[in-house]
């Protein structure tokens, strides 16, 4: 198994006229961080370095030109551009977008390649990052046709996690979406990255109901019954610990979360709204059931805020962290697949030194 210090976490720096560079940097001001990972900045050494001195950050940063030349233990910035260009702090710009596309193609790339362990991705504009060479709603998207496996949302903040049978689609295509092969694909996916990200064995997985009050009986539109409880049923009944579909409107109130270990909101604002409420800013994004790791904070670019040096960096940190977790969680779920009498207890990896 790697040592701490020698996983390779990739960050793509996000929109530089957002608060990404800030909560990369603060991140990683903490010398402790250096202790779990290397982290390796996909940039400009001079642009970081120019935030940096803004917000009167203490950092060291370590510019390199090619990821052969990583100092490990260091704060490394790839340089994936040399021109300079201006930032207008809490902006909308195309250039910074074509910049944090930049960044991130090229952070992804490394890690296909294998030359970065784990991806975290800073915040990104959805709007300025348009081209004809990157048509996507979002990193998602794009690491779907990248990388192999089935992408899906999973919101995580400690015990509480929240995936998506649908996600970045208008309400009003969210029922005729609502396939029996997507739900059981979903399923499966939340139902193995339970396995071998979080290492939970029999996980215990709750769905909510499209419908107001699961539709009372076809009162209120007839998925519920027609779609969800059927399939439901069939993947209950071939071994899957499902339940549901529960009435989304107190569930979440109730505490019902509680006793499940995930639970997968049929659209996207069922399930993130309550997401953010309980979560407070300490929530993250994966994208499991891909064969590689990425993470990201579960905030935007925050204009309104970009350059003040007033950013909350926990959510990044923990998306650093959850990173790190994960990349153990599956080297010990191949080790023992390959190896099944050899059986390691859960163990917590990250957050080292707090």
């Amino acid at each position: 198994m790697k040592k701490a210090e020698n996983i390779i976490v990739g960050i793509s720096i996000g929109d530089l006229n957002g608060i990404g560079s800030e909560v990369v940097l603060k991140t990683f001001e903490d010398t402790r961080m250096l202790e779990l990972c290397t982290p390796v900045i996909f940039a400009n050494v001079k642009q970081l370095s120019f935030i940096k001195r803004n917000l009167n950050l203490e950092i060291n940063l370590q510019g390199i030109d090619r990821l052969d030349q990583l100092v490990l233990g260091k704060v490394n910035v790839l340089n994936v551009w040399r021109e300079g260009f201006d930032l207008n702090l809490g902006t909308n710009d195309d250039k910074v977008g074509e910049y944090a596309i930049k960044s991130f193609v090229t952070a992804t790339q490394a890690l296909k390649e294998g030359k970065v362990d784990v991806l975290v991705t800073a915040p990104i504009n959805k709007y300025n990052i348009q081209s004809d060479t990157f048509k996507f709603p979002g990193h998602t998207d794009y690491l779907a046709q990248e990388l192999e496996g089935d992408a899906l949302m999973f919101m995580v903040q400690d015990n509480l996690r929240v995936g998506l049978l649908t996600d970045h689609i208008p309400v009003s295509e969210v029922a005729k979406h609502l396939t029996e092969e997507l739900i059981v694909k979903k399923i499966e996916t939340i139902k193995q990255s339970l396995i071998q990200d979080f290492s939970i064995n029999k996980p215990r997985i709750a769905v909510l109901g499209v419908n107001p009050h699961c539709g009372d009986g076809g009162v209120i539109g007839n998925e519920d019954d027609a779609i969800l409880k059927p399939t439901l049923k069939k993947i209950f009944e071939k071994g899957t610990l499902v339940f549901g579909p529960f009435p989304a409107d107190g569930f979440f109130g109730s505490n019902q979360y509680e006793k499940y270990d995930a639970v997968i909101a049929t659209y996207h604002d069922q399930g993130l709204i309550p997401f953010k409420t309980l979560s407070f800013g300490n929530g993250v994004n994966y994208t499991a059931g891909l064969n590689k790791i990425r993470t990201s904070p579960d905030h935007g670019t925050a204009y309104d805020i970009a350059g003040k040096g007033i950013a909350d960096y926990n959510s990044f940190k923990e998306a650093v962290y959850l990173a790190i977790d994960i990349f153990h969680s599956r080297n010990q779920y191949h080790e023992i697949s390959q190896n099944p009498l050899k059986i390691r207890p859960k163990q917590e990896f990250s957050k080292k030194g707090e």
